[in-house]
């Protein structure tokens, strides 16, 4: 079953490049997007994307979190190196 999730990041070049990342994967839904409110995001820019799992070997090295949607908000589920 796959989920929704939202990864942020600490630049924007890094949602940039995991973007095209998950795209060349084909995972060609996925989307950048201004961070939802209810997360904090050094460069102000996330990524969007639906799998089975959190698909962090994919995201770029700068990648500050990667959270699951769920109803009511988001969950963490992956914390990247500060």
């Amino acid at each position: 079953m796959t989920a929704q999730y939202v990864a942020t990041f600490h630049t924007h070049l890094a949602a940039l490049r995991s973007c095209r990342a998950l795209k060349g994967a084909g995972h060609e839904e996925a989307r950048m997007a201004p961070v939802p409110r209810s997360l904090s995001s050094s460069c102000g820019t996330c990524v969007f994307y639906r799998a089975e799992t959190p698909l962090h070997s994919l995201l770029d090295r700068d990648l500050e979190a990667v959270y699951r949607q769920e109803e009511g908000g988001f969950a963490p589920v992956y914390r990247g190196s500060e």
